[in-house]
């Protein structure tokens, strides 16, 4: 953990476990972002989500409505991905004005969180190829003779990803916003949109 820590705040990118897949990490800035896009071959225009430990870590980044803290404690810890309105515009491949945030369940992606702060949750893969469930396993398939990348052990559940949804902001505090679902994952469309319905 401690050796993932480092080099996670010394801006290198890590593989650390959550509920469902490993995850790539680094810290959400231009420097640590060229090397996370390069690692995985991902286009720039493909924005990555942020892993946080707790929705009060991400209120220093994005802006987090009541109903967001509502649907988090209705459904499974990780489960839910939220497209949250951003404090201050942030790289374009965080989403800039709007940025992707899960609240992570597994334990040691929650103690790895509060040690670095935010880090991005994309799986660790290269894009267009399958992804592991071991996190050691996933890191050596990702290092390279002269940079090998740093891990927090584990292996994941697998299975679907968490489920993406947004909402429209233009709505006023006692209206009841219309839910969209980006991705469908472990909570289905019909999981989400019935919750929904519950609250008018």
């Amino acid at each position: 953990m401690e050796r993932a820590v480092k080099a996670a705040l010394e801006g290198r990118c890590i593989v650390y476990p959550t509920s469902t897949q490993p995850a790539l990490g680094c810290i959400p800035n231009s420097d640590s972002l060229d090397s996370l896009f390069a690692l995985k071959r991902r286009g720039a225009d493909q924005p990555v989500s942020l892993g946080v430990a707790n929705i009060e870590q991400a209120r220093d980044l994005v802006k987090v409505p009541e109903l967001a803290t509502e649907i988090l404690g209705s459904f499974p810890n990780g489960s839910l991905t939220l497209l949250l309105e951003a404090r201050t515009e942030m790289d374009s491949r965080l989403g800039g004005n709007m940025v992707a945030v899960r609240v992570m369940s597994h334990p040691s992606a929650v103690a790895l969180l509060e040690k670095t702060g935010a880090l991005t949750a994309t799986s660790a893969n290269v894009s267009g190829e399958h992804p592991v469930e071991d996190c050691r396993e996933a890191a050596q398939l990702l290092s390279s003779f002269d940079n090998e990348i740093a891990f927090v052990s584990g292996v994941c559940g697998g299975g679907l990803p968490s489920t993406l949804i947004s909402w429209d902001y233009s709505y006023g505090p006692s209206d009841m916003p219309e839910i969209e679902v980006l991705r469908e994952g472990i909570v289905s469309k019909e999981e989400v949109l019935g919750w929904s319905k519950s609250r008018t």
